[in-house]
């Protein structure tokens, strides 16, 4: 029998480290499972943090045993680990906003409840946004169904910076917004195969916007106004990463990271009713720089 999990307190897990990794859960045991064998399998980043905060319909997902295991193996490892629940729900923004303020980090990564993270694509993200000091880095996620399906059209959005990446004002309508094409299905899988990178290099690229595993500079996300901004758009929105990522952008600069080490798991998503963008809001309200 599972003996019962310590969730450990908020209190006891905050304090300055290099990274913690924050990871919001709903309804997904399984998924979650998965997500944390991905950190446990992590090495180069010592004593990285992760907050889980669970916002499921019944029992919270890191208590069924295969995710309670993974929570022990990170603690074992030298993780700290916090177990949090968060509701009643209040949006994604709300949600990513109480998991940020349980944060002291220097560095912390957002990381979709559905998102493995092969060995040491932690350490390739902390070594880059130590190298081009901007406001985030990303590894846009992978979906391994589609590796047949070449899609060469949405190649010619890949473009690397050639030095550190700088801030830059990015709107719906413009060349740059595309560059979330290269994001999509297996996209980025084939652009890496034609980059050809020797074993340990990486490169940064422009993007628009990274979904599901985004490593922030905490001090320049939280300059931005981090995702306080859910106090102004209704509970059932998405694109609460891209509001966020938009505003740094627009003060600090970002890049993604190629390789990627972020796999999609392709399960359903657990957020039906998202009616609203809330980017498009914030956009609105003049709040992404």
């Amino acid at each position: 029998m599972n003996r019962p999990l310590d969730a450990g307190t908020p209190e006891g897990f905050r304090a300055e480290r290099l990274v913690d990794v924050l990871v919001p859960t709903r309804n997904r045991p399984a998924e979650l499972a998965v997500t944390l064998a991905g950190l446990a399998a992590q090495e180069g980043v010592d004593g990285f943090g992760v907050v889980v905060s669970d916002q499921s319909d019944g029992d919270p997902g890191y208590a069924h045993p295969a995710a309670a295991t993974m929570v022990r193996a990170l603690r074992h490892r030298g993780h700290p680990v916090l177990l949090t629940r968060r509701l009643p729900r209040r949006g994604l923004a709300e949600h990513r906003a109480s998991l940020l303020a349980a944060s002291a980090a220097r560095y912390v990564l957002n990381l979709d409840d559905d998102v493995w993270l092969e060995p040491g694509t932690l350490r390739r993200l902390v070594t880059a946004i130590g190298e081009l000091g901007c406001g985030f880095v990303g590894n846009a996620v992978h979906g391994l169904s589609y590796l047949d399906d070449v899609r060469p059209d949405t190649h010619r959005h890949y473009a690397e910076w050639t030095g550190r990446p700088v801030p830059e004002r990015i709107r719906p309508g413009s060349p740059e917004w595309d560059r979330a094409r290269i994001h999509s299905a297996a996209n980025l899988l084939h652009v890496t195969e034609a980059v050809r990178l020797r074993p340990g290099e990486w490169r940064a690229y422009r993007v628009s916007w990274v979904g599901g595993c985004v490593l922030y500079d905490r001090a320049k996300l939280v300059d931005c106004g981090g995702f306080d901004f859910w106090r102004s758009v209704a509970e059932n929105h998405q694109g609460e990463d891209v509001a966020a990522q938009l505003a740094v952008l627009a003060r600090h600069g970002g890049a993604g990271v190629l390789p990627s080490g972020a796999f999609h798991l392709e399960s359903p998503t657990t957020v039906t009713d998202r009616d609203v963008e809330a980017w498009e809001v914030v956009l609105a309200d003049g709040q992404a720089g």
